[in-house]
């Protein structure tokens, strides 16, 4: 709840607080005879005062609190006292004990936002958002954030046309915040007021017709509202404002394709995928509307391959992933293991992608590059049944029978229940055996997959 900053001046106040006494013991004349023994009871609250620090700072908060108990005893006047008390209470989570000393350090000096502060804390942590309430109505004088922590707990107790009171205030004064926004988007969803939130951001629109996300925000709830002409009036107004901005084609693109404007869609799209500025979740949706659009209009696959060309060297598995698939639809295999290989090597830890690759490199009777990949695949997977399978299976395709046997021996283990996996394995076991012109074994384990077959 609390920025660095005001931590920082709240640190600097402590101290300061905490350092009066010391300034008046440094004013006594220690000269003077002491009278009633005074000089050794400021001493000793002194001494007390302290242990009361060091004990907080090792974190030993009961001593603490004993320590300043005995300051009190010496003098009960020190608000400061109770504000520490406070703190030690509140960090023993005795919440009861800490708001007594707090209320009480907060009556002695009513306007220290630190005591009020700490408060706040201690009802914060019990979610009791009444007391909070209260005090934050108090703190408000002193930072925006106590004043954005206020509207946050009224969208909490449903206070919903306080909230919008309380961020509008904000909005005025300080101009318009991503996390004011969140919360302002939290009681428009809650209260169902879609008018109320698209009236705002036209409002903002017209006043900042320069701000870029104000359109963007406009757009996504014209579109949410199905309201598809005035997303797409706004979406030419901000491209009118500002020519090069780039995200707004990632709404334009859309409506080019709903429109049949199959070129300017096209751009659109390109311009999205060639964007540092835009996410790459943001991308990959495009890129799944590309592939989708391609394959209907196969006449422009040639700017897929363009586009594939753009993203190809992208830090973005799942887009590569999104174009391995697109070939694989379209039968190109191989060309769907370069970009799984690219992704695997952006995500070296995807288990999909690396089985996707195996599997691909047996579809195509690349048993060479099964095996050599299956086998790497095994040092991280270790327990993984169908990897062994797989290289099983390429072994007895390049003839290695015995070191097929062997794999697929170990591997079998690792299955737990899956009787078509545990047939498979046997069915490959069986032509091992086969190879190795041992009939009876290749019989058995022939038998072995036949009775899983008619079970399964």
């Amino acid at each position: 709840m609390k920025t660095i900053s005001r931590y920082i001046t709240q640190w600097f106040t402590i101290v300061a607080l905490l350092l009066a006494p010391l300034v008046s013991h440094a004013q006594v004349d220690f000269n003077a005879k002491p009278t009633d023994d005074l000089g050794e009871v400021d001493d000793a609250f002194q001494e007390l005062f302290f242990e009361a620090l060091k004990q907080r700072g090792i974190e030993n908060y009961t001593r603490s609190v004993e320590a300043l108990q005995k300051c009190i005893a010496i003098d009960d006047s020190q608000s400061v006292l109770y504000f520490e008390m406070g703190k030690n209470y509140n960090n023993l989570k005795n919440f009861g004990a800490a708001e007594d000393a707090l209320k009480k350090a907060v009556k002695l000096e009513p306007d220290n936002e630190w005591y009020l502060d700490e408060l706040y804390d201690v009802y914060a942590q019990q979610n009791d958002y009444d007391k909070a309430i209260k005090t934050l109505k108090q703190l408000v004088k002193y930072h925006p954030d106590y004043k954005e922590d206020l509207a946050a707990l009224f969208v909490r107790t449903k206070d919903y046309k306080e909230a919008l009171k309380v961020l509008d205030e904000l909005d005025a004064e300080f101009g318009i915040s991503v996390n004011r926004d969140f919360l302002r988007n939290q009681i428009y969803d809650a209260t169902g007021q879609k008018k109320e939130q698209i009236e705002n951001l036209e409002e903002r629109v017209e006043n900042n017709p320069d701000q870029e996300s104000n359109y963007l925000a406009l757009i996504y709830r014209y579109s949410e509202s199905n309201d598809k002409e005035k997303a797409y009036e706004t979406a030419l107004k901000l491209l009118e404002m500002n020519p090069n901005s780039q995200l707004v084609h990632l709404a334009l693109y859309k409506f080019y394709l709903d429109d049949n404007e199959t070129d300017k869609a096209i751009e659109s799209m390109k311009i999205v995928l060639k964007s540092p500025k835009i996410k790459p979740e943001a991308k990959l949706l495009v890129l799944t509307d590309f592939v989708n659009f391609v394959a209907d209009h196969p006449e422009y696959e040639q700017d897929l391959v363009e586009v594939s060309a753009m993203v190809g060297d992208a830090n973005d598995g799942k887009t590569l992933v999104e174009l391995a698939q697109y070939y694989l639809t379209k039968g190109d295999k191989q060309k769907a293991i370069a970009y799984y290989n690219q992704a695997l090597n952006i995500e070296g830890d995807n288990y999909g992608i690396t089985r996707n690759i195996i599997v691909l490199h047996i579809d195509l009777k690349q048993f060479d590059m099964a095996y050599q990949k299956s086998n790497e695949a095994l040092l991280k997977y270790p327990s993984q049944p169908e990897l062994y399978l797989m290289n099983g299976l390429s072994l007895n395709k390049l003839n290695r029978y015995k070191e097929a046997i062997e794999q697929l021996s170990m591997g079998v283990d690792y299955i737990i229940e899956d009787k078509k996996m545990e047939s498979d394995f046997y069915y490959q076991l069986s032509v091992a055996y086969q190879g190795l012109n041992k009939t009876k074994e290749a019989k058995k384990f022939s038998d072995k997959a036949s009775q899983l077959e008619i079970s399964n």
